[in-house]
């Protein structure tokens, strides 16, 4: 194993285990000692979930069976509530001091159990929230107006699903349940840019079986994300060759006239390898075309190469706050939704699924019916 790959885990775990600290630290201070027995058990509970989810993403890598599937879930869930319960506790400080220097409470120390009592609940419910947000899938239908698009393309649909992330989390249930949701659309191509999959050790075939029931007129294409090349790259599109869906790997090709691209996410990091990717795809800017590039990135390349329409996802739109505030800092308006680039239009999904904790707030998870006009 590189050495880089450890020191990020070490990296990551150490950020964890503070944000365990600081809660247990927190919960002591405001809500007061509830007795030796009671302060220890909860230290100890808090050092074990401070290792839980490293531990079950380690295993998730490498094993398949319904106990690294519960242990992940379990792990993923609480990784979700962490995210909240370290609000809490950074806000129950902030509150308190303001107490102090407001001058408007006589005893702030007396404030700090109700303080902390109000902002755990909340994150409690913020966490139940985000939980039930994740799994109701929104359908978006967005009219997309593409020059010298084929006469024969005016007034079609194009789904678009992004970041599935078919998995330990999101089973055969959760692809089941997106796949009749695009077929209620009856889309006429379908297109899937990327982190189909996890990256874990899971049955591909299994995860991707539904979309045999998924066959519009002009085919389903796929361009892989950075987590479908986590795992098994070749063993994920083996299964979805066989899934019926076209696998596009640094390829053009015709569909009535539409010139759909794929470029494979590991290529796009690399910005000459892009633009030498693209000049062989040599895409006709006498005709619309369409790239399926995970990441809203490399934008100038591809405006520069004659490209229509990119399609993305990768962000999530943040999936949750603050994060959702995290990843406006770094791909700005190309985060979420249908935006201009110069000559190039952008739609970034913030995908069907979720990574890590399986919950959304301050985002919506979509599929999304392109409507060409």
């Amino acid at each position: 194993m590189k050495a880089w790959p450890i020191l990020a885990i070490a990296f990551i775990q150490a950020i964890l285990f503070l944000a365990h600290w600081f809660i247990y630290h927190t919960l002591v201070a405001f809500l007061g000692n509830p007795g030796l027995a009671s302060t220890v058990a909860l230290r100890d509970a808090l050092f074990l979930l401070a290792f839980s989810f490293i531990v079950a993403a380690l295993l998730s890598f490498r094993f398949s069976n319904l106990a690294v599937t519960l242990l992940y879930k379990l792990a993923a869930v609480w990784l979700g509530f962490l995210d909240f319960f370290f609000l809490a506790a950074g806000l129950s400080w902030m509150v308190w001091y303001a107490l102090q220097l407001s001058g408007l409470h006589p005893d702030p120390a007396h404030a700090r159990p109700l303080i902390a009592s109000v902002l755990f609940a909340l994150a409690v419910v913020a966490g139940l929230y985000g939980l039930l947000n994740a799994r109701w899938i929104r359908i978006r239908r967005i009219p997309v107006h593409l020059a010298n698009l084929p006469a024969s393309w005016r007034g079609r649909t194009a789904l678009l699903a992004s970041d599935l992330h078919l998995g330990h989390v999101n089973g055969v249930g959760f692809s089941r349940h997106v796949v009749a949701l695009a077929a209620s659309l009856r889309p006429d191509i379908v297109f899937l840019p990327g982190d189909l999959f996890d990256g874990t050790k899971i049955d591909p075939d299994r995860l991707v079986a539904p979309f045999n029931q998924l066959s519009p007129p002009f085919g389903i294409y796929f361009a892989t994300g950075n987590h479908d090349e986590f795992g098994n790259a070749a063993r994920y599109s083996a299964a979805l060759t066989r899934a019926g869906i076209r696998v596009l790997s640094n390829e053009k090709i015709d569909a009535d006239s539409l010139q759909i691209l794929g470029i494979p996410y590991g290529d796009t990091t690399h910005l000459i390898q892009m633009r030498s990717i693209l000049e062989s795809l040599h895409p006709d800017p006498a005709r619309a075309s369409i790239l399926l590039n995970h990441a809203p990135s490399r934008l100038p390349l591809v405006e520069q190469a004659g490209v229509s329409l990119q399609l993305s996802g990768h962000t999530h739109g943040g999936q949750m706050f603050p994060f959702t505030w995290l990843t406006r800092r770094v791909f700005g308006k190309f985060t979420y939704g249908l935006q201009q680039f110069g000559a190039l239009q952008v739609y970034t999904s913030s995908g069907a699924g979720t990574w890590g904790p399986p919950m959304r707030v301050g985002t919506h998870p979509e599929i999304v019916l392109l409507q060409f006009e």
